[in-house]
């Protein structure tokens, strides 16, 4: 009898491991295999058994309750206070159209064999037969976008960097995510890491890659090590391929960030790898002609990446039939701050924020009314209620004033002061900022200042104009979407909520940030 506990970081910070060690003594002649997160978060540790009708599902589970549980026949999936039925019946997964995330929560993570099982190497397999350009060819048609938050066409990208004549070429997967409420990469990486590999090796066949970088942000320790495992699994099975001296033909490699935000902006994680500090270059040259050590290099998010293996071994077509507009294929959404089912969803594009918020997410945990929902990572705008009817896609989010990001959804309540909020906007870019250009550095603090004002009543609209025209500046003129994206979220609340940003003076941003 085969028993599934999350090696996950979120279920491990809600004790998985002191749950799998009670399942060991309660139930010694069962396999304990620890598989990734199933994204139901506020069920977590999340304990799956497998019968005959399938895996059922009890959560959440602490290890107090396992003794009883295994006396109540949780061994042979019956009923319990905690069973949630069979796991694929769960109205939360049923409804999910998982391409990327399909084997995450269903494989051992470290296990080759599960991975070829549930329909790995295959895209690798057709990537060999094809080439090059056909490679290509195929991302362009898939409609496939970069899901880090900029949304470029990855075929497009991928042409580019194919097209030059340089004989060194670089491909990197940026991990380094820190937007507020996302968490996508580290569960795939942590539940599924040998699709980014399969999405690495395919993409460096693609553009004439024969060296990869992973940069993985340092607050991921478990995502780190199973990343090196991963990798050396791999290689030891002989998927990167051999040159004449023995050599991998495709060298991957982890590189961990230091916790710099800015970090995730391509050209400043180039600087970091190349043992730089981290600062923004100037474009162009864009990176697909001169980026790591100057030469041609694809930085792509570890979402864009992992969902080639499913484009390759089913067809451009198989995913662009999924979404809406040029918004094509599903997107992972991540739900956080007061939801009542916090955790991950991956639908096709065109599925609205109300859906995702109520039929998924329950709602608020308070019970309190929702208030606004910041889409896009820290930098993003801020969405009404009014606006919850909003289909979720690149194009169709721009036109309401909101951004996809990485699609992270953090859920505020009516208890919640915007006009701190949109201080705090500020304050993240002036302590995040690298400094290099002015609009930026000094923008985010005057920024601060202005917002301090208006909100103390002191001159507010002469101090509205300034924090305009700031705004305006930093859009325009910073070199990145770090100082250029710092508005959104300030003209946002403004716009929706002035009446907070009225009255008296602004509670410690930081705290109301955390709440």
């Amino acid at each position: 009898m085969r028993v599934f506990v999350p090696c996950d970081a979120a279920a491990l910070s809600m004790g998985a491991d002191e749950v799998a060690a009670a399942i060991a003594i309660a139930a010694p002649n069962a396999e304990i295999i620890r598989n990734g997160s199933r994204g139901m978060l506020w069920l977590e540790p999340l304990v799956e058994v497998e019968t005959d009708k399938g895996r059922v599902a009890y959560g959440p589970v602490t290890a107090g309750d396992v003794a009883g549980l295994v006396k109540d026949g949780m061994l042979d999936g019956k009923d319990h206070d905690l069973c949630h039925g069979p796991t694929e019946d769960m109205d939360y997964l049923k409804n999910q159209e998982r391409l990327t995330f399909a084997r995450v929560g269903i494989i051992d993570p470290l296990s080759l064999d599960d991975y070829k099982a549930h329909g790995g190497v295959k895209g690798l397999e057709k990537a060999l037969k094809i080439g090059a350009q056909k490679i290509v060819d195929e991302v362009k048609e898939s409609g496939l976008r970069g899901r880090g938050g900029a949304g470029f066409p990855t075929g497009i990208k991928w042409q580019t960097a194919l097209a030059q004549e340089e004989t060194q070429k670089y491909l990197c997967a940026n991990a380094d995510e820190g937007d507020s409420g996302t968490f996508a990469d580290r569960m795939l990486m942590e539940g599924d890491p040998f699709s980014l590999i399969e999405g690495m090796v395919i993409g460096g066949l693609g553009i004439g890659a024969d060296t990869g970088y992973i940069y993985i942000r340092s607050e991921y320790p478990h995502a780190i090590r199973t990343m090196r495992k991963a990798i050396e699994i791999w290689d030891r099975a002989d998927l990167f391929g051999r040159n004449e001296d023995g050599s991998p033909r495709f060298d991957l490699q982890i590189r961990v960030g230091a916790g710099a935000y800015i970090c995730g902006e391509e050209s400043s994680m180039l600087e970091s790898i190349e043992g730089k500090r981290g600062e923004v270059k100037v474009k162009p040259p864009i990176p697909a002609i001169s980026g790591l050590f100057n030469k041609p290099t694809i930085v792509n998010n570890v979402l864009t990446l992992a969902s080639v293996p499913y484009i390759m071994a089913n067809g451009a077509k198989a995913y662009a039939d999924f979404g809406q507009g040029r918004s094509m294929g599903t997107q992972p959404f991540q739900l956080a701050g007061d939801i009542a089912r916090g955790g991950l969803v991956e639908k096709a594009f065109g599925v609205t924020m109300n859906e995702l918020l109520n039929d998924f997410g329950g709602g608020t945990r308070s019970g309190r009314a929702i208030k606004a929902v910041q889409a896009g990572g820290p930098l993003g705008g801020f969405v009404a209620p009014a606006d919850f009817d909003m289909a979720m896609g690149y194009e169709s989010m721009a036109e309401r004033g909101a951004m996809m990001g990485h699609g992270g959804l953090v859920v505020f309540n009516d208890q919640t002061n915007m006009g701190s909020m949109a201080r705090y906007a500020m304050e993240f870019c002036e302590i995040e900022s690298c400094g290099k250009c002015t609009p930026c550095r000094i923008g985010a603090v005057r920024g601060k200042e202005t917002i301090d004002k208006i909100m103390a009543g002191e001159e507010q609209g002469k101090n509205l104009e300034v924090l305009e025209d700031l705004c305006d500046l930093m859009e325009t003129a910073s070199l990145c979407a770090m100082g250029g994206l710092t508005p959104m979220p300030v003209r946002s609340a403004l716009k929706q909520f002035p009446e907070d940003f009225l009255g008296t003076a602004p509670e410690d941003s930081s705290k109301q940030a955390a709440e």
